[in-house]
């Protein structure tokens, strides 16, 4: 899962489709992401002047690029300085955060089926019975098949049943960025602390990201001791099972399977159509069964895809006046069946990407440093172009500094040696590939 910033410059570069570079810099120049909720980005704006403006003229421009990006609708709250402190305390109160859209997700609008009744009625009980036998609940599966709303449905069932309960929710970048943050800036680590262990429900999102970054992971370890020994509820979602987050600390990955494990796998046919059965209904629309055999039968990886394309039909319906018929809903999700072998990445994500990961500049990965992290990196990004894309070996040199063809083919089977040798690189790689992939 991407930060609310990388996505913020992703909707930036969407617009210049539809607005010159200058106003984008004038109105968007200085505001800042600050949050990225389920259906919601938070930004944050200067002034109330240049809010209103925003507001009026390009909100509507936002949101598009943000349906782009996502698929699905997601809303855009404009928060000026002074409102952002009360932002940012509203999610640390009791409440779990995700904002006002989090309360959507509900065990009652969750849609079961055989591929992931085990981890619905896993989280069931432990919404239930909070911090009962199922201590730590760790769900994993790929992105988009309803482990984050298990996680609300769980926080919003808590919430209803137990009103005195302290609850956090909390993406793992997010824990990570934050603990950062004390470090370097010597913010009070005990606060820090406080506010993740004096809850009595702690639901972490997406934990793989924490893995290799020894001091979050130990920061986590401690967490995790402190309330588990204190009996109070932990769930944990992540897109691969603990065994196979070979970069994590052993005795974290220990912690995290001593619990329930409960794997969610992509939806059958006939829980794809109960999908689209129940989101069309959401939002008033009715699918003919011809409409929903063919999406049922072509929408076959996740559940916001599904979302995605109920979206667009009824987009068609409301502004073109179409009939949904199967002809309409070809039209209105062409995008998202195309095939994937059709989609190739750019070098250019590739390497963004692969700097992003190891913290680096991506002019440094493409320059000519022997820096053994950056040289890793470098290599690393070759052996990935050449897995996604269909450049030569020449034209990847090009996009280094105009390395040889000989150079790159070393460099990528020195990566492949590698991966032989550690396992932790292949994992690297495939967090790597899978953040290219979500890029689009």
């Amino acid at each position: 899962m991407k930060s609310a910033a990388d996505i913020w410059e992703k909707v930036k570069s969407l617009m210049e489709g539809s607005m010159t570079a200058v106003s984008i810099d004038t109105w968007f120049g200085d505001v800042e992401a600050i949050a990225l909720e389920d259906t919601r980005l938070v930004l944050c704006v200067p002034t109330d002047f240049k809010r209103n403006i925003i507001r009026t003229r390009f909100q509507g421009a936002v949101e598009q690029a943000l349906q782009e990006l996502f698929s699905f609708s997601v809303d855009v709250a404009l928060l000026l300085p002074e409102e952002r402190d009360a932002y940012a305390a509203q999610q640390t109160s009791a409440a779990p955060a995700g904002g006002d859209g989090a309360e959507r997700y509900t065990f009652e609008r969750f849609v079961v089926g055989s591929t992931n009744r085990f981890a619905y009625t896993a989280a069931k009980k432990v919404a239930e019975e909070p911090g009962g036998s199922y201590n730590p609940l760790f769900i994993y599966g790929q992105s988009g098949l309803g482990k984050t709303h298990l996680l609300h449905a769980i926080a919003n069932q808590v919430g209803r049943d137990h009103p005195g309960y302290r609850i956090m929710y909390v993406q793992s970048e997010d824990f990570v960025n934050e603990f950062i943050d004390h470090v370097r800036h010597g913010k009070d680590m005990q606060g820090f602390r406080d506010k993740y262990r004096l809850v009595d429900l702690f639901l972490m999102d997406d934990v793989q990201f924490i893995a290799g970054k020894d001091s979050s992971e130990e920061e986590l370890f401690h967490t995790f001791n402190t309330l588990y020994e204190q009996k109070k509820q932990i769930v944990f979602t992540s897109d691969r099972p603990p065994q196979e987050m070979l970069r994590l600390e052993q005795r974290l990955r220990t912690r995290f399977e001593q619990g329930l494990p409960a794997d969610i796998q992509p939806p059958d046919y006939e829980t794809r159509v109960a999908l689209l059965k129940n989101k069309a209904v959401e939002r008033g629309i009715s699918l003919p069964d011809p409409v929903l055999s063919y999406v049922a039968e072509n929408i076959t990886s996740n559940v916001r895809q599904i979302e995605g394309v109920v979206n667009k039909i009824m987009a068609f319906q409301e502004l073109m006046g179409a009939q949904v018929d199967v002809e309409t809903t070809v039209r209105a999700v062409r995008d998202i069946l195309r095939a994937k072998e059709n989609f190739l990445p750019s070098a250019d994500t590739v390497i963004q990407e692969v700097a992003r990961f190891y913290e680096l500049d991506s002019a440094a990965i493409r320059g000519q440093s022997q820096n053994k992290e950056i040289s890793t990196a470098r290599n690393v990004a070759m052996y990935i172009i050449r897995e996604m894309t269909q450049l030569s070996l020449a034209e990847i040199g090009q996009q280094f500094g105009g390395r040889h063809h000989s150079t790159v083919l070393n460099s990528i089977n020195r990566v492949e040696k590698m991966m032989k040798d550690q396992p932790e690189l292949s994992e690297i790689i495939r967090d790597i590939t899978n953040a290219v992939n979500s890029a689009y």
